[in-house]
């Protein structure tokens, strides 16, 4: 399929799992795709497997908001437009507020929670000129609460009401902003849980089994078809049916 020939699609933390994904999936369909990372080895090398002419690769702190003004300037001076603008990048901390740091709430927030906003801020006039869409990386973590991942779970709830109120601001502009929610995803962020952690996701998930990221690209390039052209403000939970559960115990 051809659908996204002629768009051109900003993807943050391009360079592994989910951003890696949606990057060869909206390419394979045609898109101009932007690959958006911090770690400069592993963004060239995933930009090498893509069509050099259309496929650009940068090195982005998205925590910087200079940074990320530049990458969506840069974007639209190469390509003339911005069509779809993917705010992917994230990162993890394990601990409950007590047991992490200061460092690791600024940490988080500033990748999860600022890595949006800038991302959002500086895209949103380009993506109203093309009647361009937006798609956020939220999780079920930001749909309610885990165990052991407070600051995790205060980012991710951030971007699923943040998606929910810009798509009210502005619908009306012609850009529809929605958010994948995400479970468990088979990626280098979960490649360190040990056996018996993966076990206890896949008796929670009905499907019995992590997600792959493409899995979660799929969906991610459903919303920005038009397919979804009524799609606004949704945070689409892509977990396998974790929080079809009411939390308690399977007894039979």
């Amino acid at each position: 399929m051809d659908r996204f020939a002629g768009k051109v699609v900003v993807i943050t933390g391009a360079a592994n799992g989910i951003g890696a994904a949606a990057a060869r999936r909206f390419s394979s369909e045609g898109a101009t795709v932007v690959l958006a990372d911090y770690v400069e080895d592993d963004v060239m090398k995933m930009a090498a497997t893509l069509p050099e002419d259309r496929t650009t690769a940068m090195v982005v702190d998205v925590s910087d908001p200079k940074a990320v003004e530049k990458m969506i300037e840069d974007t639209v001076r190469k390509y003339g437009k911005l069509d779809v603008m993917i705010n992917n990048a994230g990162v993890h901390v394990v601990g409950s507020v007590l047991e992490t740091s200061l460092d690791d709430w600024r940490r988080i927030s500033g990748i999860n929670i600022d890595g949006v906003v800038y991302g959002a801020k500086f895209s949103l006039p380009h993506l109203i000129r093309s009647k361009g869409c937006m798609i956020n990386t939220s999780s079920v973590s930001g749909l309610g609460g885990d165990w052991g991942a407070a600051f995790y779970c205060a980012s991710k709830g951030a971007v699923a009401n943040l998606t929910r109120a810009m798509a009210l601001d502005h619908g009306l502009s012609g850009v529809r902003i929605n958010a994948v929610c995400p479970s468990l995803v088979k990626t280098n962020m979960t490649s360190g849980f040990d056996v018996a952690v993966q076990e206890k996701f896949n008796e929670r998930i009905p499907l019995g089994r992590a997600a792959q990221p493409e899995e979660v690209a799929s969906v991610m390039a459903f919303l920005a078809s038009d397919d979804a052209s009524f799609v606004n403000g949704a945070c689409i939970p892509v977990d396998g049916g974790a929080t079809a559960s009411d939390g308690q115990p399977k007894i039979a």
